[in-house]
């Protein structure tokens, strides 16, 4: 009796347990509001690893150790489940740090893949440099369908501009300009943001873009395979979650006070210190 007591508070305890997210900045924020509008029972960890952004500029030997330090964190923290709200480290990392680690590990590419190919069949991704030149989209599309074609754009300026907050500088507008004008020419039907950080562009992207182009968020994707996991493996939390730790590598100050205006509440945010990430608790 006691020992199936046992079992199922062991089973909660894991059910209640939080979600791991984590990105090179505020773009994972993206990410977060879908997950709290998809899976409003669950607790999360966010972490940014603001003092090593942009990742988008790093080479892949870079990105998996990165990614590899803050799984290893994750892990300490308790976590069930780690979505990579970063593109780049999901094209780069995800496949090698999948058969390290125990836990489930989810990134944005596939899921990505497969909602822009149920919207179109001339397919531009607009990323950070690291993604764009690994193919990792093009590869997922075109292992789902063949037929389609695909095109890949890096964009080194926009993360830096956004973490700036700079979306409304003139200057954001003509990079945008200038970033979209090759995708424009091959009359793309669909536009992936191949960033998480890209969505805060929308108001920019959108007027800049055909009517017709249908834009893809690939977060709207994770967090719904995230959702499909968790029933598969029967850890959903159903009772109230705890609130939001948010965690990064730089200035809590700073990252509290860009992310502001994108939750709509003024985080509390700790800093964790890379260096320090992989070593066990005390």
């Amino acid at each position: 009796m006691s020992g199936d007591r046992f079992a199922r508070s062991s089973r909660t305890d894991q059910n209640a347990a939080p979600i791991g997210l984590f990105d090179s900045g505020l773009g994972g924020l993206t990410v977060l509001r879908e997950l709290y509008r998809q899976l409003p029972y669950e607790s999360v960890i966010y972490f940014g690893d603001t003092a090593r952004l942009p990742y988008g500029d790093r080479t892949p030997a870079q990105i998996l150790q990165y990614v590899r330090e803050i799984l290893a964190w994750m892990e300490q923290q308790g976590t069930k489940m780690v979505i990579m709200a970063c593109n780049t480290s999901s094209a780069l990392a995800l496949e090698t740090v999948r058969s390290e680690f125990d836990l489930p590990i989810l990134g944005l590419i596939l899921p990505g893949a497969r909602a822009a190919v149920q919207q179109g069949r001339r397919i531009g991704v607009i990323a950070t440099p690291a993604t764009a030149a690994s193919h990792a989209y093009s590869q997922a599309i075109l292992e789902i369908d063949a037929t389609t074609q695909v095109w890949e754009v890096g964009c080194p300026e926009f993360v830096p501009l956004i973490e700036c907050d700079r979306l409304h500088d003139p200057y954001t507008t003509a990079i945008a300009q200038v970033y979209l004008e090759p995708l424009i020419q091959q009359q793309i039907d669909t536009l992936i943001y191949g960033c998480t950080h890209y969505p805060y562009l929308a108001p920019i992207l959108r007027p800049l873009l055909p009517s017709s182009v249908k834009l893809v968020d690939p977060a709207v994707s994770v967090v719904a395979a995230a959702a499909q996991e968790l029933d598969l493996l029967a850890l959903k939390n159903l009772r109230p979650p705890a609130p939001t730790r948010f965690c990064v590598s730089g200035s809590p100050r700073t990252f509290s006070q860009l992310a502001t205006s994108w939750l709509g509440c003024t985080p509390t945010v700790e800093q964790v210190i890379p260096a320090q990430m992989a070593q066990p608790a005390t």
